[in-house]
């Protein structure tokens, strides 16, 4: 049976936040987020809340002890969005800076989606 992995929107604790873009790194960052909350590393946090100005959200991530943002491109939709709300992440990981091309399909590359949580707890660890 697969374990629920639910939302942290209302605890202070470590919480991730993934682009979702609609390109390979974009899902790759979902699903790098997505694997970091089943590790129970972060807290996968709703960035489209934040987006959207949900006051409540945006308070609980402005509460958050430390804010992830995982961007699929340069373009940093997750982090710009996070920072349009006065949450800096203070980790911030680009997928196509660890050298992979951007593609505008959906596949994920379960070994790149690794690199990437590696890549999260190298920094969390740093």
């Amino acid at each position: 049976m697969e374990e629920k992995i639910r939302c942290r929107c209302g605890s202070s604790d470590v919480r991730v936040v993934a682009c979702s873009g609609a390109s390979n790194v974009g899902q790759i960052a979902n699903q790098a987020a997505i694997e970091l909350a089943r590790e129970k590393v972060a807290g996968f946090f709703c960035l489209a809340g934040v987006g959207a100005h949900i006051k409540a959200m945006v308070k609980s991530g402005k509460e958050a002890d430390l804010m992830i943002s995982i961007d699929g491109c340069p373009v940093q939709c997750a982090a710009k969005t996070m920072q349009h709300a006065e949450i800096e992440p203070a980790i911030q990981i680009i997928v196509t800076d660890l050298g992979v091309e951007k593609a505008h399909d959906i596949v994920i590359d379960p070994k790149v989606c690794s690199a990437v949580v590696a890549k999260v707890k190298e920094e969390l660890a740093a």
